[in-house]
């Protein structure tokens, strides 16, 4: 096993251990990516001040976020399709969290579903939501994380249009892979990942596969999905969102200072400054440079986080510092 001191190592690792399409999904933004790219550039062009003879014998990580004690201000991320990434990985997840003492949030678009994560974890996590057309299935989604124990909704606003993402069409990204010549010889090289998915049932979108009549397949699965995001979203449906829920709210996908407002407006808990990790509306500034504006303009009236671009430690601690409350990753 090698020697992990950095996120380009497990990079390295990722990129041998699972197949393509799955790599490439997480890692790339939408359009040219220079949304993709500037997240984590322009941290690096943020310069830490180094002060002296400070009592430092006291310093600890532990936080709070949204009222929730935390050994640090990071949570993990909704990302969509993490057991395609690895087998029951986003149980794997879930628990590695519960252990490290931080927030782990559930995709809508997981593969394990919010009960199976629930039956394999003894603390409440959070769930994200993304808005759908079909109300009824969305009721009763939020009904299924209340009833699993989620702690907290968080409801991405910023995927009402999928953004084009190259690396996807180009792969023809699925779950589970299509059986092309193409992703059958990337796979034979992938034995590791292959054993795993041959030893778990958690094959197809968990969230969805059961829970909506006439989805049998991939193929009708991924239309249905395309189909479902709501270009109608509005503040309105936000609201009605919210008291659906009637628990601790957190808006993911806040990018400018208007729209801040209005989520302390409605009530959120915390609000995320987050550009969907630059896989959504390429040329959108990064959410290190949208963090400042947004935190001038809500004060303490809704607790700011942040997420997108944070590849270190450091990176953390400069959008804390900044006045961010906790990060994703």
């Amino acid at each position: 096993m090698p020697v992990i001191t950095t996120i380009e190592d497990l990079k390295h690792l990722y990129r041998r251990r699972a197949p393509r399409m799955f790599y490439d999904y997480c890692e790339s933004g939408s359009w040219t990516e220079q949304t993709f790219r500037e997240n984590t550039s322009d941290f690096d062009q943020i310069r830490l001040r180094q002060r002296i003879a400070v009592d430092m014998t006291n310093r600890s990580t532990a936080t709070q976020m949204i009222g929730q004690d935390v050994a640090m201000p990071v949570a993990l991320a909704p990302v969509g399709m993490t057991g395609m990434q690895s087998a029951d990985g986003e149980i794997k997840a879930a628990r590695a969290a519960e252990k490290f003492g931080v927030p782990f949030t559930l995709s809508t678009m997981s593969i394990c579903s919010i009960e199976a994560v629930a039956e394999k974890t003894t603390k409440p996590f959070w769930f994200q939501l993304y808005a759908m057309k079909d109300w009824d299935y969305l009721t009763r989604l939020i009904g299924r994380a209340r009833d699993a124990g989620c702690s907290a909704l968080v409801v991405t606003l910023d995927l009402q249009v999928l953004g084009q993402r190259h690396k996807d069409i180009k792969n023809g990204l699925s779950a589970p892979p299509k059986p092309t010549l193409r992703n059958l010889v990337n796979l034979s090289t992938k034995w590791r990942w292959g054993l795993g998915m041959l030893a778990t049932k958690n094959r197809d979108f968990g969230n969805v596969v059961g829970h909506i009549a006439g989805i049998t397949d991939p193929s009708s699965l991924m239309t249905w999905t395309a189909e479902q995001f709501d270009p109608a979203l509005d503040w309105a449906k936000i609201e009605k969102i919210r008291d659906l829920w009637g628990g601790k709210l957190i808006l993911k996908g806040v990018m400018e200072p208007e729209d801040a407002l209005m989520a302390a407006r409605i009530g959120a808990d915390a609000i995320v400054v987050s550009n969907h990790g630059g896989r959504q509306l390429d040329g959108a500034v990064s959410s290190i440079r949208a963090l400042e504006p947004i935190l001038e303009a809500v004060g303490d009236t809704v607790e700011v986080h942040l997420d997108s671009g944070i590849r270190s430690g450091q990176d953390v601690l400069k959008a804390v510092a900044m006045g961010a409350k906790g990060t994703y990753i």
